[in-house]
């Protein structure tokens, strides 16, 4: 949205952006008060607030301190993600309040799937990334700087009340990397957190140590898309590493907040055997056997349309290996109505919930525990807020 746009034409489109998304009407600033009419907030007022994590350099340079990259960033200059930028030493987000996307989906479509199932997330993203992924189904929003899309003004509050109104029992941060929408998710998450609304964060796991620590203090789940096993796949198809993602991970299982992984299987880039196997057995050793895995299908998209979707053998390939090395909960995704979208007990082997695509259509799992054998299943089945 340009800062040319008049305050009118900023709330009307911000009201036709969220009635194309079947929300209805949207709370906006207020126009007026008792005084009359006030001056027009600025795309400053509105969207900019001083980043939680950098430090000051000489010569007015600052150093983002949120992601691994730790950007090193010149007065007036953006760092790699486009949303965070140096004015005169200071470091400023630039997407607080500003989704570009909001909807409603199924907790399963994260996916999550032993996080309250058949439950609706209220879901939401601003513009950016810090990574770019050659394969990203949401580049559009992803790979693009805030001004470059259309977004709403949408403080955290609001989010909240949309939250409650439309009966969602979980905030989720997603479609882009909440990494670095930071400040704007953890207020969110934390004024949710009062009203008894959970947030999950659907994440590249591309965070430094302290940032991830402290937010996990107001969320209630965390899914990691872990790429690949190797940094060559990170440095050359998602300009990143590996690294950094494993010791988040690790980073999580110590917190004890609820964790699950998805590895979306690109042919003949992160699908031979050997990975996997190493992957899986790391996965075991370090974050133990009950963390869920889904192996999913890629599709050709944005930069790589040269490869074929993921073969299903290929997916179920992944899956039994991931299951020989001790895994209790490995899925296959993006094939609908394939057996292995199921949850089986790890010890009876029974179907506890049986999905549909998206849709539980049944549930065996009574106080967290499978109602043939009464083997835990592990997972958050009840309100981790109530």
């Amino acid at each position: 949205m340009s800062g040319r746009n008049s305050r009118r034409q900023f709330i009307t489109q911000s009201f036709k952006g969220l009635c194309l998304l079947g929300m209805g009407s949207y709370p906006m600033h207020r126009l007026s008060s008792e005084k009359g009419l006030q001056q027009e907030p600025s795309e400053d007022e509105l969207f900019v607030r001083e980043a939680r994590y950098y430090k000051k350099l000489e010569e007015l340079k600052a150093q983002c301190e949120l992601c691994p990259r730790k950007c090193i960033v010149a007065d007036l200059e953006r760092g790699y993600c486009g949303v965070r930028e140096n004015r005169q030493g200071t470091y400023y987000t630039l997407v607080y309040s500003r989704p570009c996307a909001i909807h409603m989906d199924p907790i399963e479509k994260k996916p999550l799937f032993h996080y309250l199932p058949g439950t609706t997330a209220f879901s939401l993203a601003t513009a950016g990334c810090n990574i770019e992924c050659k394969f990203c189904q949401n580049w559009n929003i992803s790979q693009f700087r805030p001004e470059e899309v259309q977004s709403w003004y949408a403080p955290p509050q609001e989010i909240v009340n949309l939250a409650k109104k439309y009966k969602c029992p979980t905030i989720a941060y997603t479609y882009t990397e909440p990494v670095i929408f930071y400040e704007y998710m953890y207020d969110i998450a934390q004024a949710a957190r009062k009203e008894k609304i959970g947030s999950v964060m659907i994440t590249n796991g591309y965070i430094m140590e302290q940032p991830m620590v402290e937010l996990c203090k107001q969320l209630t789940a965390v899914k990691v898309d872990l790429k690949a096993f190797t940094e060559k796949f990170y440095r050359e198809s998602c300009s990143g590493e590996l690294k950094p993602v494993l010791d988040i991970l690790v980073t999580l299982k110590k917190l004890g907040i609820w964790l699950e992984i998805v590895v979306l299987i690109v042919p003949t880039l992160n699908d031979s055997p050997e990975e996997i196997d190493q992957m899986t057995r790391w996965i075991g050793e370090n974050l133990g056997r009950d963390v869920p895995v889904h192996f999913t299908r890629y599709h050709p998209t944005y930069k790589i349309k040269n490869i074929p979707p993921t073969p299903i053998k290929t997916l179920e390939r992944s899956r039994d290996i991931a299951l020989k090395n001790g895994l209790h909960y490995v899925y296959v995704g993006n094939v609908p109505n394939h057996p292995a979208e199921n949850t089986y007990c790890a010890s009876c082997k029974k179907v506890v919930i049986k999905r549909v695509g998206y849709r539980i259509v049944e549930v065996n799992i009574n106080e967290g525990k499978c109602k043939f054998c009464q083997n835990p299943i592990p997972g958050v089945w009840k309100d981790p807020l109530a």
